[in-house]
């Protein structure tokens, strides 16, 4: 029970890995998980069996790239629950192109949401971080982030960015008692990997050291040791949790 109390907000909590986590914080004693995604049906699918663990748990629509409706849903958190202690930003999308042929719009919609969306979150639950004297925010990030990919111009920029916010806010808000960290996941098999052709997956299995792909539960597995007080001093770190894939 090594959340036991918290209250979470999870961004892209409907599906795959936010999914995942969802459940496993529920698992492990959070009072509170809050989904926070714009797909309403999986959201709800999703907050059925985790209310089966935390019955406080609860769903909140949210588009996390339009800013007055991500700070209307986090005072609306704060006021219902008092506090906010943990902050994931896992929601993201991809949109793959060659650079010679990605139009703007695919660059756009991706960056608003892997990096505005994440810039947005952070920015509105801090000031009750800071008037607790602790927090926690994790963002995910990728290894595609690390290295680039080829055909993710528009997706290698923006989780390149959140490394740079991640390592940014935590020399500002490591003072106020915050710790701010980030995931990069390998390729992990949830229904954005799954749009990839066959062989590339099997080029990346191939490629990894331990000779498979990733589960969403191998990475809920790291979000929860960096959100438990077990990682009360990691600070500023990318934990990738790849297989191995960037050694």
């Amino acid at each position: 029970m090594r959340l036991s109390g918290k209250v979470v907000i999870i961004t892209g909590g409907a599906k795959g890995i936010g999914k995942e986590i969802s459940m496993r914080f529920a698992r492990e004693g959070a009072k509170v998980v809050i989904i926070c995604d714009v797909d309403t049906i999986a959201a709800e699918q999703a907050l059925l069996e985790i209310q089966e663990i935390s019955t406080d748990s609860t769903f909140y629509q949210m588009d996390v790239t339009n800013r007055q409706q991500v700070f209307e849903v986090v005072h609306k958190i704060k006021e219902k629950y008092g506090r906010i202690d943990i902050l994931i930003n896992n929601a993201g999308i991809n949109s793959d192109s060659f650079l010679r042929r990605m139009t703007e719009e695919q660059w756009d919609q991706v960056i608003a949401v892997n990096l505005k969306g994440v810039f947005n979150c952070a920015q509105a639950v801090i000031e009750f971080m800071i008037q607790q004297g602790k927090g926690k925010i994790i963002n995910t990030t990728s290894v595609v982030g690390l290295f680039g990919n080829i055909g993710q111009t528009n997706y290698a920029a923006s989780k390149f960015g959140v490394i740079g916010m991640t390592k940014t806010w935590a020399k500002e808000l490591g003072p106020k008692g915050i710790n701010v960290n980030a995931i990069a996941p390998g390729f992990i098999m949830t229904q954005m990997t799954e749009k990839m052709p066959q062989h590339i997956l099997d080029e990346m299995q191939l490629k990894t050291p331990l000779r498979r792909l990733g589960t969403p539960a191998d990475v809920a597995n790291a979000f929860l040791y960096l959100a438990s007080d077990e990682a009360d001093y990691v600070n500023g770190t990318v934990l990738s949790v790849d297989g191995g894939l960037v050694l």
